[in-house]
This record gives C-alpha cells, structure tokens and sequence, in this order.
C-alpha cells in the first residue's frame, strides 16, 4: 500500500492501514495464493456405487465361472473357483437334442434382431410426426403413449394373447414379433430426439426447396436422427432378447422358443435331471455374448448428446 493512503486513513480517524501492505509482497498479480485445494472424494457416494457394482457384477462372475465346472465340481467345490469342464459343458450343450440350444439362439435372433428395425422404423416415423408437425389430438395422442410407457407388459401380455388367438396367429413367429414392433417407449424417445435435433427452419427450408415431405424425412431429417434412433434400436434389441413372458404365452412348440424360455424348460427338466443344471449355466453364460457384441459394435453410433442438433453456432 502507497505512503499517500496509509496517511490518508490515518487522517480520517481510521486505525493505521498497514495490516494488509505485506500481503501481496513477492507475489505476482493473477496468480494463485497458496497451494491449490485438495478434491474431496465423496466417501458415501463412491461406497454406494462400489457396493451397487458389486451386486451387479457378483451374479454375472458367478455365471462365468460356474460355467467352467462340470457336474460334479458345480455343488462341491467353492463357488469362486474355476473348474475343467467349460469344453466339455459346452459340447454337452451342442449335441443335446441334436443342437436345439443353437436354434433357440437363432430364434432370439430373428426375434431381437428384426423386432428391434421394425420398432426403430415404426418410431422413427411416429416421433418425427409428433415432433414436427401439429394436428388436432397430438398432444392427447403423446399423453396415450406415455401411458403406454407407464403400463406394465403383464398386463398387455392377456389381451395380446386372445387378439393373436382371434387370428389363429398363435403358436408362430408372428406372434411374438408384432406385439414387439410398437414401442410406447421407443416413440417418446424418437419424439424427444427428433425435437431437440432437427430445427424447424431446415424442414421450412427444404419445403421452400420443393422437397417432398418424405424427401425431407429421408433426406434431413433422419441422419440428423440416427444417434436416437440407435439408442432406440439398443434398447429395442435388448428387451426383445431377454423377453420371456410374451413367448411363454404364445408358443408352444418348443422349436420356436427364444433362448429365455429354452433355458427355462432346461431348468424345469433339471429339477429331475441335475446334470442339465451345467448346461443351463453354460447356456446363459453363451447368451450374454450377442448383446456384449452389439454394444461394441454400435456403440460409435450411440451419441448421450441428445441437444445436439443440426444448427450450430
């Protein structure tokens, strides 16, 4: 502090204005006054998620390495230790009932893999809609959707039933393919995504061009929508593959089963049969690789920006 403002405030009547002067001597202005503060790691958060990872985790490191014992070690050795008897396992499981373990999976396949472009397709085209253009009902139609979302599949699985029944489409593919291609939950998201991502003024421009309102769906619109529609699709893929009271009511004939109710019926007959109980193990632990391997597969695709639009400033 300068001469001329310590005697300036001495003049005032003001207690001498030098408890400050040695604060910033050798310091240089902007820069920081001591050593930066320590980041204080939340000790109850960091604990929870440790402890919800490890319940995730635990049942899944079960599985692989139950997968690896044989018969005999699954119910007499400790429960984390591996065992010798993976190939042999897995062999048991591809020659029981002439590989019908393997068309079970193909089956899910069929299921999961079309399923999932027909939903992501259907949503597509229903989330555009709401998104963009305003008719009379949009908003009572949306709030239908979201109570669609809300519902749970229990109760639609009944009604679904006695519809397919009346069209003598039970017991086959389709009947567990159509109730999957409409998605409450698809659609809200493809609306959400299609409202934060494609602007009002591109549609109005491209209308102003001449294009036809599917050119301007195909043409603009859906690659500016396509990291939604793959979360969609993911989503989509997911449920359909791990769906299991919709095929426990529709089919019957065990040839079409998913892989879900396939194992199922390996559990029930392992109840007689222990020696099923290896290859029910083994078998789950297999079906937990096509949706590991889609998830890499398209996860360069799935962007968690949903505000990102076309525009950009």
């Amino acid at each position: 502090m300068s001469t001329l403002a310590i005697r300036k405030s001495e003049a005032d009547g003001g207690p001498p204005a030098r408890a400050n002067s040695r604060v910033g001597e050798g310091t240089t202005p902007g820069t920081a006054q001591g050593p930066p503060p320590r980041r204080r790691i939340a000790l109850i958060p960091t604990v929870t998620l440790l402890l919800g990872a490890v319940y995730c985790l635990l049942p899944v490191a079960w599985v692989v390495i139950a997968s690896t014992k044989s018969g005999s070690e699954l119910f007499s050795t400790f429960t984390f230790l591996p065992g010798t008897g993976f190939t042999e396992n897995l062999s048991d499981l591809s020659a029981y009932r002439d590989g019908v373990y393997w068309q079970w999976m193909g089956n899910s396949a069929l299921y999961a893999v079309l399923g999932a472009l027909l939903s992501t397709a259907v949503s597509s085209f229903a989330g555009y809609a709401l998104a963009t253009y305003r008719f009379r009902g949009r908003e009572a139609m949306f709030n239908v959707l979201l109570a669609g979302v809300l519902m749970p599949p229990v109760i639609l699985a009944i009604p679904q039933y006695l519809l397919l029944a009346k069209a003598d489409l039970t017991d086959s593919y389709l009947s567990v393919l159509l109730p999957q291609i409409l998605s409450p939950y698809g659609v809200y998201l493809a609306r959400i995504y299609a409202a934060a991502a494609v602007p009002g003024d591109v549609v109005e421009a491209g209308r102003m061009d001449g294009a036809s309102e599917w050119r301007i769906f195909t043409r603009i619109a859906l690659p500016m929508m396509v990291p939604g529609l793959v979360t969609v699709f993911l989503f989509q893929f997911v449920a359909i593959w791990n769906n299991f009271l919709l095929p426990y009511i529709m089919l019957s004939d065990d040839e079409k089963f998913p892989i879900t109710l396939g194992l199922h019926t390996l559990l029930e007959q392992g109840a007689n049969t222990p020696a099923l109980y290896t290859l029910v193990i083994t078998g789950a632990f297999l079906a937990v690789f096509p949706l590991v391997a889609l998830f890499l597969v398209i996860q360069r695709f799935w962007s968690l920006d949903l505000l990102s639009g076309a525009v950009k400033s």
